[in-house]
This record gives C-alpha cells, sequence and structure tokens, in this order.
C-alpha cells in the first residue's frame, strides 16, 4: 500500500513504456552474494542481462566490451567474462552485482544490506568502491543497513525506521551527533565504543520489553511500549514526523524531523 514517488511522481500508477523506463533508472544491489547470482549463467551473461530488457542502451554487438568495461570498473578483470560465479569470493561476487546494477546506467541503486554477508575487511573495499562509483557515476544510494558505523561512512542523509515507520530524518550529523528520538538515542548508545575512557561517560540506554509484531503494531507511537517517554497520549495519537516544536525556527542541528511527542536533544557520546 501507499505510494512510491520518484521524482515527484508516484511511479506506483505507471505501466507499460512509462514504468520500463522509471526502471531502467533504478536498479539494486541484493544483500547475498552468493544467491543473487544465477549459478547457471556465466559472469558476462549476468551483467549483460539487462541489456535483453533495454537494448536501446547497448546494442548486440557492442555488449561483450560493455561488460568487461563494468568489470574493470569494479576493479574485476575484464578476462573473466566467462567464468561463473562459483569461481569468486564472496567480496568479487557482491562486485559483480554491482557491476550489473550499473550496466543501465542508472541515477539510483537500491543497495539492500550490500555488505552485510561480507567478512569485515572486504566490507570496508566494496563500501570504499561503491563511494567511488558514486562519484564516477554521479549515483543515488538508498542504503539500507543495520550497521550503524556503515551508515554514517556512505551517507548524506539519514533515516531511522522502527517497526516500519520512519522516527527520525536527518543528516548524519544531525542523527548522530544530536538524536532526539528515544529510540534512535538508545540505538546510537549501543554501539561499541573501543576508547575506554569514552566508554566510562557513555550513558547505556537498554530498553525493556519485546519488539510488538509489525502485523499488529501499538496503537498510537509504536515505540510507547519499550519508551522511558511514554505517557497516555503516546497511545492515543500517532506523532507526526516533524520538527519538534521545542526546536522549530531554531538554528540548532536538532531541528531535524522526529516522530515523537517529547522529543528532545540527548548526548551520544
Amino acid at each position: 500500500s501507499g505510494r512510491i514517488l520518484y521524482k515527484g511522481e508516484d511511479i506506483t500508477r505507471l505501466s507499460g513504456r512509462a514504468l520500463k523506463a522509471v526502471r531502467r533508472n533504478i536498479q539494486m544491489v541484493f544483500q547475498d552474494p552468493y544467491t543473487s547470482l544465477n549459478p547457471r549463467m556465466t559472469v558476462g551473461d549476468i551483467i549483460a542481462e539487462p541489456f535483453e530488457i533495454h537494448p536501446e542502451v547497448a546494442p548486440k554487438g557492442d555488449r561483450r566490451r560493455r561488460v568487461q568495461e563494468l568489470l574493470d570498473v569494479v576493479g574485476l578483470n575484464p578476462e573473466y567474462v566467462n567464468r561463473y560465479p562459483h569461481q569468486f569470493s564472496g567480496g568479487q561476487r557482491q562486485r559483480i552485482g554491482i557491476a550489473r546494477g550499473l550496466a543501465l546506467n542508472p541515477e539510483v541503486i537500491i543497495c539492500d544490506e550490500p555488505v552485510s554477508a561480507l567478512d569485515v575487511s572486504v566490507q570496508a573495499q566494496v563500501v570504499n568502491l561503491m563511494e567511488r562509483l558514486q562519484d564516477e557515476f554521479d549515483l543515488s544510494y538508498i542504503f539500507i543497513a543495520h550497521d550503524l558505523s556503515i551508515v554514517r561512512h556512505i551517507s548524506d542523509r539519514v533515516g531511522v525506521m522502527y517497526l516500519g515507520k520512519m522516527a527520525e530524518v536527518g543528516s548524519d550529523v544531525e542523527i548522530y551527533d544530536h538524536p532526539t528520538h528515544p529510540y534512535t538515542q538508545a540505538l546510537l548508545s549501543a554501539v561499541p565504543q573501543p576508547d575506554p575512557e569514552v566508554r566510562e561517560r557513555r550513558e547505556r540506554i537498554i530498553l525493556s520489553g519485546d519488539v510488538p509484531s509489525p502485523a499488529d503494531p501499538p496503537s498510537g507511537c509504536r515505540f510507547r511500549t519499550r519508551c522511558w517517554k511514554a505517557q497516555e497520549r503516546c497511545a492515543q495519537e500517532v506523532p507526526l514526523l516533524a520538527v519538534p516544536e521545542r526546536f522549530a525556527g531554531r538554528d540548532t542541528p536538532a531541528a531535524h524531523p522526529s516522530a515523537c511527542h517529547f522529543a528532545e536533544e540527548r548526548d551520544v557520546v
């Protein structure tokens, strides 16, 4: 249900050629590089498959060259076109997935936990590659992840979600250094801190209770059953995602949208 707005247009209402054109501009990199590549297809065929749907991007006689260019762009040997996915490591497979996502020269790439299945050292390589490609191809990413350090590293704008609803939205500095929603504050307080002196000063927020079912969320504010600020109003009234009244019109990083009736700034060490 709902709408998906892309450049101000609700793309859920599109069909036929109009929808096909939008799909070309919005591509995806999947979470698991071990299951998102067809084991029966060569790397060349996997990366070239988008050209079968959008032949105007690359004529048949030019596809092999284009595939080799994409392999080179993501840091793989262009001569690997005839190899199969099982002949690559996890990090290399994810690079193949990224090359496939780049094939149609999209404007937006949706990255669904693109590094969570990889070793930490490989994660850094893939994230650095994605940052380079973002600059090189003028891409926008929708980067979905649970790893808060990676989110901060790669994101310009951050949205924190709880039970399918946006809890807080702002720049990376606003969210990480000036959180106003209790859920965001609790999340950030749980981030591992290697510095023992900083760890000593940090106030850890321990949430009580279990996460409710997304299929049957609580009334009012969805976070209220685990929130230490919850009052009667929270059970009756759904909080709007808006700049809190106490910060409205003020030149402060805390003046960013937060879906909380009692939003307030809290230092997160």
